[in-house]
């Protein structure tokens, strides 16, 4: 049995409706009746973060564990989840993490967070894999609502160029890593092929709406939507400003050799079904041809 959390997330419902093809799948969460939804048939269990005691029943007979959490401001939960697998027996975890992890000048929030999370897994005597994606691509859907009221896309660091991932590649890493040998102790860092900044990405969208966009920039002062949803104590959120700061560094340019997925493929390249959502569904009217003229940025090759 493999037992799943942050199953409503972006990743981890990726990862449970593929391990739900071929592996005993369980998902752990508050909301049954949207764990039933997300995989139908799957073994749903009620588990809650806070509740040290419903996660050890939850993990009970579980060998696996993909591990997700998602608030930076109780550390206790990641404390919970860990010692309750310990309990029921759970033999190796599988963290998402964050490739910001890695940068030693990267001093916010999160990725401080997510260091506390993977010292506190290496020292649980479990086996573990650790997987450190870059931003996801998906992240270009919160620009549905600008694009629609303003024909705008409003982000920080317009020309920052980011290593972005698909997070279906994250997902079929996590479940190569949960169901196959050999990946017990190993940190992976996850990227996409290449970098591509986000005014670049908004001309390419404007091409797939056969109309012009603006990129406007946020300043660095001002947290982002996403910014204020996950830390909503405001005297927390100046976490964000680090991350602004080093967004035009090189590095977040990098792309992994890693993600080559030991030989099954290489990872996702074109918008992926972010653009095609935002374009097909979110916003009127693209013709088909657009929106294939989008999967390869209107010029042939593949961007995103």
């Amino acid at each position: 049995m493999i037992a799943v959390t942050g199953a409503t997330g972006t990743v981890g419902g990726h990862v449970a409706r593929l391990l739900s093809t071929d592996h005993p799948t369980r998902l752990l969460g508050r909301s049954l009746s949207r764990l039933r939804a997300l995989v139908p048939g799957a073994d749903v269990v009620s588990a809650d973060f806070a509740d040290r005691r419903s996660l050890e029943r939850a993990l009970d007979g579980a060998r696996a564990l993909f591990a997700v959490t998602a608030n930076p401001l109780e550390p206790a939960h990641d404390a919970n989840l860990l010692a309750a697998a310990r309990t029921a027996g759970v033999e190796h975890v599988v963290k998402l993490s964050a490739l910001a992890v890695t940068d030693d000048r990267a001093d916010d929030l999160i990725t401080n967070w997510q260091r506390e999370n993977e010292d506190r897994i290496r020292a649980s005597g479990l086996a573990w894999t650790m997987l450190r994606p870059r931003s996801f691509m998906s992240n270009t859907l919160s620009w549905a609502g600008s694009i629609r009221a303003h024909n705008t896309v409003v982000t920080p660091q317009p020309q920052s160029r980011n290593a972005s991932i698909d997070p279906r590649d994250i997902a079929e890493v996590a479940v190569l890593s949960l169901t196959g040998p050999g990946h017990e102790q190993q940190e992976y860092a996850l990227t996409g092929p290449e970098a591509i900044s986000p005014a670049e990405q908004c001309e390419h969208l404007s091409q797939v709406l056969a109309r012009p966009l603006r990129c406007d920039e946020i300043p660095s002062s001002v947290p982002t939507p996403r910014g204020r949803s996950t830390i909503p104590n405001p005297s927390r959120r100046p976490c964000w400003k680090a991350p602004a700061a080093r967004a035009l560094e090189p590095s977040r340019a990098w792309t992994s050799p890693s993600t080559s997925f030991w030989g099954a493929r290489p990872p996702r390249t074109g918008p992926g079904p972010q653009i095609t959502r935002i374009a097909s569904a979110e916003l009127p009217g693209p013709s088909p041809e657009h929106i294939e003229r989008g999967r390869t940025c209107c010029d042939g090759t593949p961007k995103w």
